[in-house]
């Protein structure tokens, strides 16, 4: 019998971060800093009003887009955090996380062997996103040493005749970097002397530290060429609701609506229904949970420095991202060796392109009691091998 598999699924490897989260999970007494995961329960007002939903029988399809009532809260929203207007009967698309954003998007701009740009690390799901849409990823690597912000000039020296767009993601998955207007304004102008969309995909833009977050789209003359791709998992803690969604010029997001359509029909409705009459009254339990956040951030980069593994100071998400070539070993040594022996899990940073040799992810979405006692673990490790 024939290989039915696709070459180009094949060519796919293996979530990195699922290998680690599988072989955790058949062990007893891990602590994870693995996956990127909220611990938070979702904030009361948006459970009530889930349940509220649910028990007045609201669980048939909602429209293609999201219901009204969402899709004007997230306008409303939008409007207030970043005084950028879209219309919710055209520019806005509800989706199942941001993860299917990304493959709408995708699959709406590219034809076979069109080119994205992605600087890297990044999050894994990017380049096999592009390849599953038939188009080609390039990666551009960034550096500690440039705070892990791609410049607008090693954007430019990827660019080729079949670029089509640039991905970028701030504040990012797995170095906790944010970028900065200025750096972003690069990016921005490399667009527009190219003719480039950007896909910004800003999911943690509630999760920052002590900098300011800027909404692509914002920037001069971007509005009519950025999509930005966003959610409520990881700001509102609502991972198992599945509620994203994409904001973007008219023509674009109509064909974008087509593919959602056919692939999806509608985003969960109880979660539309949770969120939609909540989002502007929950502002208060984000900034509770991005403050304890910040507390188990200074915790876990402290920490990390004073074993020795030097920690790139994050800015923004809830990941950490230290160099653990202190310990003599690769990133992926490291992870499994530490796992096995001390029963810590965290990622290798490899898992997220190859400029993340030497370093490994760290989710501080967990306990800050849970962060200490893996901290002593590690000084266990280190002993033995720092």
């Amino acid at each position: 019998m024939r290989d039915f598999i696709s070459r180009r699924v094949k060519s796919i490897p293996p979530s990195g971060i699922r290998k680690f989260f599988d072989i955790s999970a058949t062990m007893d007494d891990v602590i994870s800093l693995g996956i990127g995961e909220p611990d938070f329960v979702t904030p009361q007002p948006i459970l009530q009003a889930g349940m509220r939903a649910l028990e007045q029988g609201e669980t048939h399809y909602t429209s293609n887009s999201g219901t009204v009532e969402i899709r004007r809260a997230i306008s409303d929203y939008l409007k207030r955090l970043y005084a950028i207007e879209y219309n919710p009967d055209t520019e806005i698309l509800v989706t199942v996380g941001a993860s299917e954003a990304v493959y709408v998007v995708l699959n709406a701009i590219l034809d076979s062997g069109d080119e994205v740009i992605i600087p890297q690390p990044s999050f894994v799901a990017y380049p096999p996103e592009v390849i599953l849409a038939t188009g080609t990823p390039v990666l551009v690597d960034t550096s500690v040493e440039d705070n892990f912000q791609v410049t607008g000039a090693a954007i430019e020296a990827a660019v080729t005749p079949r670029t089509k767009a640039i991905l970028i993601s701030y504040p990012n998955n797995p170095t906790g970097a944010v970028m900065s207007r200025e750096r972003l304004a690069e990016i921005a102008a490399v667009a527009e002397k190219h003719d480039l969309l950007v896909i910004s995909d800003e999911i943690y833009d509630r999760l920052i530290y002590g900098v300011d977050h800027t909404h692509f789209a914002t920037l001069p003359n971007m509005r009519p060429r950025t999509v930005v791709l966003n959610g409520f998992s990881k700001s509102h803690a609502m991972t198992g609701w599945r509620l994203g969604y994409v904001v973007g010029p008219e023509e674009l997001m109509a064909v974008m609506r087509v593919i959602h359509q056919y692939t999806i029909m509608s985003a969960p409705t109880s979660a539309q229904y949770a969120i939609a009459p909540t989002l502007d009254r929950v502002d208060n339990e984000v900034e509770r949970m991005r403050a304890e956040y910040n507390r188990r951030r200074k915790l876990i980069v402290s920490g990390f420095n004073e074993l020795g593994l030097s920690c790139f100071e994050p800015h923004g998400a809830f990941y950490a991202f230290p160099n653990i070539r202190a310990s003599g070993m690769n990133e992926q040594d490291f992870s499994e060796k530490l796992l096995q022996e001390e029963r810590v899990a965290m990622i290798p940073g490899s898992a997220f392109g190859a400029c993340g040799a030497g370093f490994v992810r760290a989710s501080y979405a967990t306990a800050y009691e849970q962060i200490e006692e893996a901290l002593e673990r590690i000084h266990r490790f280190m002993q033995r091998y720092g």
